[in-house]
């Protein structure tokens, strides 16, 4: 049986044991036929709050939040919609603000295939830095004593709208909404406090819980502490079109949103698998190893412990270079020194989460990447296996864990399926 799975722009076919495998992915949803009449819709009869034309005057300051280049958030679809809808506002008076969290700033090339030219030649677009201090404005603590430090522009606009997509998050529960706020927009300090080594090492720390998840309510509470006034969430499909849209109230949108995104991603299996085959949803998702370490945990919900995992990412844009993240694991010989190193820390380091997760992954199943942009040394550094020819990779460990007796889980779009035990 072969299989497409989602690596790149083009995709990787493999050939598995049709007898021997299962294979999960979200429900396919068409695109929307109509989504700019979809969009206006949504806008001009939003949840739990006025339209924007009624809401916003003319001479008002508009900030608005987008996603960053590693996110296939449709923006140069919802920028236009939205922007139309504020025709009345001062052009000068708006400001686009990329959500970067602490990735990269993108570059102009990415904001034009991010927004649109138009979009780009036209308005105020700011890729915001959570280590700018002169940048960053206080705005408080949140009920667990996280100090609340936010992207000047926005606290400082009259109006603060969200623009996000709704997928399953391996530590936040879901993307999108309040996300949009913090950590997208937040100062480092900020993300820190929400990216702690116990925050992210709780139980509820994980894929689609939102209630009682002790991240997403410090990230739910900062974005209610920021005032948002306006909320636009999408959801997509594999070949990244919008497959529904919600506007208004963003706690109503954003609930309403990860309700049928959890409907969609969420898929029981049946057993755990001795070897699980992930991607990490192809570009640009998987444009770096960082970002792959959510197909890694993905996967891990569903193999046996000792289990194989085979991620393929293309990690076209490297481990990546910025950050902390690859000198941090090649700090230590092993994934549980790794681990011990990070729980001794009185202070935070950038990108620790992410070593931590991925150190937590490797204590149960050993990992292996296919990668066509790093060498072996960068994958062996990360505490991986590098994967030449991931047939010839599966074809051993099949052999390796019982041959035909051997089960195999397949994720062809990784991290946006959910896959869990059904008891």
């Amino acid at each position: 049986m072969k299989i497409d799975l989602a690596y790149g722009k083009k995709g990787l076919i493999i050939e598995v044991p049709e007898n021997q495998t299962t294979v999960i992915e979200p429900i396919y949803l068409p695109g929307l036929p109509d989504v700019n009449g979809s969009l206006v819709n949504a806008i001009r009869n939003p949840v739990g709050s006025l339209p924007l034309r009624q809401s916003v005057k003319p001479n008002d300051s508009v900030a608005i939040s987008v996603c960053d280049i590693t996110r296939p958030m449709p923006s140069s679809t919802v920028l236009p919609v939205l922007l139309k809808e504020l025709g009345h506002v001062n052009r000068e008076n708006i400001s686009i603000l990329v959500a970067t969290g602490t990735h990269r700033s993108n570059n102009r090339e990415e904001l034009v295939n991010m927004l649109g030219e138009d979009v780009v030649n036209s308005y105020r677009v700011i890729n915001h830095s959570a280590f700018k201090q002169d940048e960053l404005t206080y705005v408080g603590v949140t009920s667990t004593d996280i100090p609340i430090w936010m992207n000047k522009t926005w606290m400082q606009s009259d109006v603060r709208i969200t623009t996000g997509f709704v997928e399953p998050h391996f530590f936040a529960g879901f993307s999108g909404g309040p996300k949009m706020v913090a950590p997208g927009l937040a100062g480092f300090k900020t993300i820190m406090g929400l990216h702690s080594a116990s925050l992210i090492s709780n139980q509820n720390s994980t894929w689609a819980i939102t209630e009682g998840n002790p991240i997403h309510d410090q990230i739910r509470e900062i974005a209610v502490k920021t005032g948002v006034t306006f909320s636009i969430d999408v959801t997509i499909n594999r070949d990244h079109q919008i497959t529904s849209c919600y506007a208004g109230d963003l706690l109503k949108v954003h609930r309403a949103a990860c309700d049928g995104a959890r409907r969609n991603a969420m898929r029981s299996v049946p057993q755990l698998y001795d070897i699980v085959i992930t991607t990490n949803s192809g570009f640009p998702l998987d444009m770096n190893l960082y970002q792959a370490v959510k197909g890694m945990s993905a996967a891990s919900l569903v193999a046996k412990d000792g289990g194989a995992i085979i991620c393929a990412a293309e990690c076209s844009d490297g481990i990546p270079e910025h950050g902390e993240y690859g000198n941090m694991l090649m700090s230590r010989d092993t994934p549980g020194e790794l681990l011990e190193m990070i729980h001794a820390w009185t202070d935070g380091h950038h990108d620790q989460w992410q070593v931590q997760i991925q150190s937590q992954l490797l204590m149960k199943n050993q990992i292996y990447l296919k990668s066509s942009y790093l060498t072996n040394d960068q994958v062996r550094s990360a505490h991986l296996k590098p994967v030449t020819d991931i047939q010839h990779t599966l074809n051993h460990l099949v052999n390796v864990k019982g041959g035909k007796d051997c089960t195999i889980c397949v994720l062809p779009l990784g991290p946006q399926t959910i896959p869990f035990l059904k008891i």
